[in-house]
């Protein structure tokens, strides 16, 4: 059965657009709390990103919550994986993140774990569905759900990334610059790499409910580039609204994606025998990773768009390490689900082991040229469909010749189908990303 309101990484859009608004979101909390109560006793970790509407759903679902006789403990701002991890810790029923990940603030979401700290399976998102479709019924007044507050949630949160590497990290003489994107690691992230020694210059880490992403984090590096270069600082980290992507920047201020930081852990792990398997990337992940990995005898397998489907996939072989291009990084022995600051640790860790620089270690992967085009749609339509697109798409893999794919995809959490052209050829490249982005505009609109 299809889902009707959870995509790939939640419930997510515009806020004060159906289902992102408080009366959604409150039967959401209620039907969520259902589902659990059928479990048994428990509580729900809630954690949410800096935007103002965070503190509009947190209320919603806090009311939601207890009207079903559930327990709410909240800890304010912190990153998605953080409540994975507190959830798993604090023996947590499930933990819920308010969070838009990297879109802008006038956007937001609600996502869902497991007591393990995995995301909620499609059954249980399915039975959650199926209450929304009826009217909310609150439990006697004795047994409504109390709601506290985990005042030491970040201490906590800080320890496990410090301690998420084999040896702790000693990174004295070391100058980084952070870039928290004004979200959700504005406090936690800079506290983990100074309290292991590092001279950090920050960014992004003044929160006003509005500026989360703006400019900032990483999905705009070019900023935290300049500074490395201004600074001569040895590298740059840094994460989206909800922290749970890293994107890095080299001593030499070239930006470093999640397929590079994924190869280097990958590698480290493989010269010293503790890489378990092989390493789950997407259909997104750039062939030329691919290629490297083959050729040092490291199995790859990709998986559907989201870290969701990359942790299933792991789980399913059995492996430790996957992850995606945009840089969810997921190392399954230290983490359940993406986590930026442990993903710059593990890199680090990297890093001290060769006795190498951040742009020494990016240097053994070289990277297909890939441009990709996102088409905003009002209904996202399966393109494979529509035949005036799968001409158009097997025409450019036609004229690449083997040496290029085409993927077309509609995003989990915006209204865009997405447009990937990869090859060897970057000017080729670019103009048959170009050509298709304006069929798929064309053959949806008069659809």
């Amino acid at each position: 059965m299809a889902r009707k309101y959870f995509g790939t990484d939640g419930i997510r859009g515009k806020v004060g657009d159906f289902p992102i608004t408080p009366d959604f979101v409150l039967k959401l909390g209620w039907a969520a709390g259902r589902v659990l109560a059928e479990q048994g006793e428990g509580k729900v970790i809630i954690g949410k990103d800096t935007r103002i509407s965070g503190y509009m759903f947190e209320s919603a679902l806090e009311a939601g919550l207890s009207a079903a006789g559930i327990d709410v403990v909240l800890t304010g701002p912190m990153p998605t994986p953080a409540i994975a991890y507190l959830t798993r810790t604090f023996n947590g029923q499930a933990g819920i993140v308010i969070s838009a990940s990297h879109n802008p603030f006038y956007d937001n979401g609600i996502k869902f774990f497991a007591g393990d700290g995995t995301k909620l399976s499609d059954d249980v998102e399915l039975r959650i569905e199926a209450l929304l479709e009826s009217e909310i019924e609150v439990v006697d007044s004795q047994s409504l759900g109390k709601v506290t507050r985990m005042d030491d949630a970040a201490g906590r949160y800080i320890e496990y990334c410090k301690g998420s590497t084999s040896q702790q990290l000693d990174l004295r003489g070391m100058k980084m610059v952070i870039d928290a994107g004004h979200g959700a690691t504005y406090l936690v992230g800079p506290a983990v790499f100074r309290e292991l020694g590092a001279e950090v210059i920050t960014m992004g880490t003044h929160p006003d409910g509005v500026n989360i992403n703006e400019n900032a984090g990483s999905t705009r590096p070019e900023g935290m580039a300049a500074r490395v270069r201004e600074t001569g600082a040895d590298l740059g980290i840094a994460f989206d609204g909800d922290g749970d992507r890293v994107i890095m920047v080299d001593d030499k201020g070239e930006v470093v994606d999640g397929d590079q930081l994924l190869f280097i852990i990958a590698m480290d792990r493989h010269s010293r025998g503790v890489l378990n398997g092989g390493v789950v990337g997407t259909l997104m992940t750039n062939l030329g990773m691919e290629k490297a990995l083959e050729a040092a005898g490291i199995p790859f397998a990709r998986a559907n768009v989201g870290d969701r489907y990359v942790n299933e996939l792991l789980i399913a072989n059995d492996w430790q390490l996957g992850g995606e291009s945009s840089g969810h990084i997921i190392c399954r022995d230290a983490s359940t689900t993406g986590d930026g600051i442990v993903s710059a640790l593990k890199v680090l860790k990297a890093m001290q082991t060769a006795g190498q620089s951040l742009s020494e270690m990016v240097s053994a992967i070289t990277l297909y040229p890939q441009v990709m085009i996102n088409v905003r749609v009002q209904n996202k339509r399966d393109t494979d469909s529509i035949p005036g697109i799968v001409d158009a798409v097997k025409k450019a893999e036609q004229e690449m010749a083997g040496k290029g794919r085409v993927l077309l995809r509609p995003s989990g959490t915006e209204p865009v189908i997405r447009v990937m052209v990869e090859g060897e050829d970057g000017a080729q490249v670019k103009a048959q990303a170009e050509k298709l982005a304006k069929v798929v505009e064309q053959e949806l609109s008069s659809s």
